[in-house]
């Protein structure tokens, strides 16, 4: 009987080959990719690669996943298609038509698995859709995505050059080409790719603290006085999260006032520094921010700097969100005096719309990540290797295993040169100062700041027809509270756009449209704006 059953197995499998074989010219075209699955409901992962005789079927089942692919891109670049098809977390675990998130403990088809991955992308969201606007990470870049593709197939580690030869390699000069572009040209600067700009921020603060302590990395927190850091009040809150990861603790983080863009006060700073000083406590570094997460604003860096030397604190930027803007000759100058910085957080993956995640921290001195960090594991770092072990970065970092984010940047770099970044950003640039131009001159909307906006960040409140003549007060502030919500649910439920919203301060709820995808026209800036009144007119 089990002979049998083998053989039945192997018929089928030949079966569904030739199925896949018959259809192989079809894949690539506009076949749709529930057509293509029908054939292998009697093939099982274990019969792909490695298995004997599996090539066949492996490129059969990697085509139609492909398919599926290449289907959902075509939905998302298409605006008229919804940005999701949205379902509450219960529906989602309780079933949808099928889509059973449960574990069996037995396999399931190969015919189900690419039912799975078409029903993962059906219920997820288009971020690469030109409608969405929720997040500072946006977009679909296709070039980005075929080096992601390679870099999954690859599926190495970062840790030596010995595993990963063409990578490691490759980061040093995309770290040597960003340290550039900051404008440490006359140093040997250094740097890592990390998984996010929290982690780049929690380095650049780990970093800054072993430079002044060397002794933390043996002794611990009890060999030092009260250590305290500085940032704005507009600044990241990964910041306070890296002080309470590293023992400094967010009490000893230390919000600085901002202006009413936004933007760090340096008298304030200074003032800050010293009343630290008078209670004892011990500054060691100010953490300055290139683009604020929800105003866009650019602290005055050079001030910054200046207070930096006088007092020897080590200065770290925070351009996650902004640093892109260096790319672009028109607008890099809000960033001067970035140069002057000890380290800086820069995420490609934001404004240069790299494929999550693609984050890097760069540091102006070369070594302290290694001495901070390295522990010189002996069945990895050994230092009798034929090659030049320079190359083996694993011990710069707080991880082990560390992914692989370089080859995409890299590869959208030569597709694109710097210039191809520097116009794309400058067309987000010319997009935000058209919505804002839209937005003042329309009375049912209010700007957050009435002036041109210095970044793609454009901050607004939507008045519906009842509020509009209101007076401001209190009463009418709890009512306008509730209404960028009521929108925003709209919008969610009926997947036609996505933005995000949030109170700051005294300031409530208001819209924050951001701009860094590719595929938004301005046709989806005046789409949203009828797409809030619609939703609006009747809150």
């Amino acid at each position: 009987n089990i002979f049998f059953l083998h053989l039945d197995k192997k018929q089928m499998r030949k079966k569904s080959i030739h199925a896949c074989q018959s259809t192989d010219k079809d894949v690539i075209k506009e076949a749709p990719a529930e057509n293509l699955m029908t054939n292998l409901s009697n093939a099982y992962a274990s019969d792909l690669l490695p298995s004997k005789e599996g090539e066949d079927l492996t490129k059969c089942f990697l085509l139609r996943v492909v398919n599926i692919l290449l289907h959902y891109i075509e939905k998302t670049f298409d605006v008229k298609s919804k940005i999701l098809d949205f379902h509450h977390p219960h529906q989602l675990l309780e079933g949808l038509d099928g889509f059973d998130l449960e574990l069996s403990d037995h396999p399931e088809s190969l015919e189900q698995l690419l039912v799975d991955c078409t029903d993962t992308l059906k219920y997820g969201v288009k971020t690469g859709h030109p409608r969405y606007f929720n997040q500072l990470s946006s977009g679909l870049d296709v070039i980005g995505l075929a080096g992601e593709w390679l870099t999954a197939t690859a599926n190495t580690n970062m840790f030596t050059y010995e595993i990963a030869p063409v990578f490691t390699v490759m980061e040093t000069v995309l770290l040597k080409k960003m340290c550039e572009i900051i404008g440490w040209r006359e140093t040997e600067a250094d740097g890592i790719f990390s998984p996010g700009g929290s982690i780049s921020n929690l380095y650049g603060i780990l970093v800054a603290r072993y430079k002044q302590y060397p002794e933390i990395k043996a002794r611990g927190m009890a060999v030092l006085p009260c250590i305290v850091l500085f940032v704005s009040e507009q600044g990241h809150y990964s910041i306070k999260k890296a002080a309470a990861t590293l023992g400094i603790g967010t009490d000893n983080v230390i919000e600085v006032k901002c202006d009413e863009r936004g933007k760090m006060i340096p008298a304030e700073l200074e003032k800050n520094i010293l009343q630290a000083q008078r209670k004892g406590q011990t500054p060691f570094c100010v953490v300055a921010t290139a683009g604020s997460t929800v105003f866009g604003a650019f602290d005055p860096l050079h001030d910054i700097a200046d207070i930096c030397e006088i007092h020897r604190l080590w200065m770290h930027v925070d351009a996650a969100w902004g640093g892109g803007l260096l790319l672009s000759r028109k607008h890099s100058y809000k960033l001067s005096g970035i140069e002057r910085a000890d380290s800086v957080t820069w995420n490609p993956h934001k404004l240069m719309g790299v494929p999550l995640q693609c984050s890097a921290l760069l540091t102006r001195e070369k070594g302290l990540l290694g001495a901070c960090n390295q522990m010189q594991a002996e069945y990895l770092f050994q230092p009798d290797k034929v090659y030049n072990i320079n190359f083996d970065t694993g011990d710069k970092t707080v991880q082990c295993g560390r992914h692989v984010d370089v080859f995409k940047l890299w590869l959208m770099w030569k597709a694109k040169g710097t210039y191809g970044f520097e116009v794309q950003i400058d067309r987000y640039m010319e997009l935000a100062k058209y919505f804002y131009k839209v937005l003042k001159k329309k009375d049912n909307f209010k700007l957050v700041f009435d002036a041109e906006p210095e970044f793609t960040n454009v901050c607004f409140w939507y008045f519906p027809p009842r509020l509009k003549h209101i007076p401001k007060s209190f009463e009418r502030d709890q009512e306008l509270q509730k209404i960028a919500p009521k929108i925003k649910a709209q919008m969610i439920v009926e997947g036609t756009v996505m933005l995000s919203y949030q109170p700051c301060g005294d300031k409530v709820n208001f819209f924050r449209m951001v701009f860094s995808n590719p595929a938004t026209r301005q046709t989806d800036v005046d789409y949203l704006i009828d797409e809030i009144q619609r939703l609006g007119k009747d809150l």
